[in-house]
């Protein structure tokens, strides 16, 4: 909370700095007209000096304007370049490494903790005569089947069967 405080000072600070700043730069610049007291010719001679300094200002800010844009678009194209320099490199092959599941366990839990895991050990083993009795499945002709369930006698046959 107290380096929010200093901040806040500070930015206050920097906005009473830069008010005081601006009004120095238009004092400046722009100073005071006295225009009471001025004949008509002076108060036309003074409009016409208002209106060089006017167009002296837009041609610099036009200038300054057109120069932001320029740097604007390099700044584009150069990050495009840098983009496309990015992907031109060939990034090497990334490679495998077998780790056992010691060595992991070894890395996580540090080298203090000895803890061997049998993966293996805790697998469900499967007997190989009790897949081979299930895949020997009736083959039968699907003909003879076809011709049996063609017709109507066929679906009566099936709505027999099913009650």
């Amino acid at each position: 909370s107290l380096m929010v405080a200093k901040a806040k000072d500070d930015l206050e600070q920097e906005l009473v700095d830069k008010e005081a700043e601006k009004e120095r730069y238009l004092a400046e610049k722009a100073p005071q007209i006295q225009s009471s007291g001025m004949s008509f010719a002076e108060l036309q001679e003074l409009c016409r000096e208002l209106h060089v300094k006017i167009d002296v200002v837009d041609e610099e800010r036009y200038d300054i304007e057109a120069k932001v844009l320029h740097n604007t678009r390099e700044i584009k194209d150069l990050n495009i370049k840098v983009l496309d320099l990015r992907g031109k490199f060939k990034r090497p092959p990334l490679r495998r490494v077998r780790v056992s599941a010691d060595a992991i366990l070894r890395s996580l839990l540090g080298s203090k903790h000895k803890v061997s895991m049998d993966l293996r050990a805790n697998l469900k083993s499967v007997k190989k005569e009790d897949t081979e009795k299930e895949k020997t499945v009736e083959v039968s002709d699907w003909r003879k089947n076809v011709e049996a369930m063609s017709g109507m006698e066929g679906r009566k046959k099936m709505f027999d069967a099913a009650q």
